[in-house]
């Protein structure tokens, strides 16, 4: 079906994943159109800017109910800053993220991920010489969106998920940057889950940096049950970075009572030092 956006919703940003309210011709037949009146409010957003100073914020997709963030282990080397970056994003936003280490056939995965399990992140690891099993069985019947920097399999995964997706693979360059092959978010339909729930997964354009101007320290810890009462304790204007930055961090209260393990207070800091 082919729709455009009526007139009177002026310029209001309509993104992948929307659910909208259409009028017209809903057949989907040749030639016809329909048009979107109303945008409905958004359960999640996934958020971009251009860069940490830039205020005008990106919406990368909306309603998507986990974030599959793409990282090989090997070819391009994978690198924690970006990684951090989009689970940052992914807990403002409200999405579940989920770290998927790509390429495991070329290196162990495991000193990547283990320090990624204090946060109780799921991590799910695929081969190219596999198919994607575990990823699959997790996507189906759920509306995910897929991101990571070019070159690191993300739509070679998307093309062993949705058969007839006819993605294009990049090429990893001799710098290890990978060609951009996915230039706008694309959503597409899974196969049926067991129970017969539709799922569909968004391929999104590999990213070189991952602007967060429009989050706030705490967003991120306010993302954990067991996190959020414990910063109501802090200061105003607390970072939860710990000494010397803020001396009085509430958080630092709870490892010492024995109520927050020490690594995983430790994962949560290097998260946070994205924003800085």
């Amino acid at each position: 079906m082919t729709a455009m956006r009526a007139r009177e919703l002026g310029r209001t940003p309509i993104v992948v994943g929307d659910r909208v309210g259409l009028v017209g011709d809903l057949t989907g037949a040749v030639d016809t159109l329909a048009r979107i009146v109303r945008v409905e409010k958004r359960a999640t957003v996934l958020r971009r800017t251009a860069d940490d100073d830039d205020p005008f914020e990106r919406i990368v997709v909306a309603n998507a109910e986990l974030l599959i963030i793409v990282t090989a282990v090997a070819d391009p080397e994978p690198r924690t800053g970006f990684v951090d970056r989009c689970l940052v994003a992914a807990y403002a936003g409200g999405l579940k993220p989920v770290l998927c280490l790509t390429k495991a056939d070329l290196a162990d995965p495991e000193p990547f991920a283990a320090p990624y399990r204090e946060l109780d992140l799921p991590v799910i690891v695929t081969r190219r010489d596999q198919p994607p099993t575990e990823l699959a069985q997790l996507l189906a019947g759920r509306v995910s969106a897929l991101v990571g920097h070019s070159g690191v399999g993300k739509s070679t995964l998307v093309n062993k998920l949705v058969p007839d997706a006819a993605l294009a693979v990049g090429v990893v360059s001799a710098v290890g940057k990978g060609r951009h092959t996915t230039v706008a978010a694309i959503a597409l339909p899974l196969p049926l889950a067991p129970d017969g729930s539709p799922g569909w997964v968004v391929d999104t354009p590999g990213v070189r940096s991952f602007g967060l101007a429009h989050v706030t320290p705490d967003d991120i810890p306010a993302a954990f049950d067991d996190l959020a009462a414990a910063i109501e304790d802090c200061p105003r204007g607390c970072g939860h970075l710990g000494p010397p930055a803020d001396p009085e961090c509430a958080l630092d209260t709870r490892v010492e009572q024995g109520l927050l393990r020490p690594g995983r207070l430790a994962a949560l800091r290097r998260v946070l030092v994205a924003l800085q």
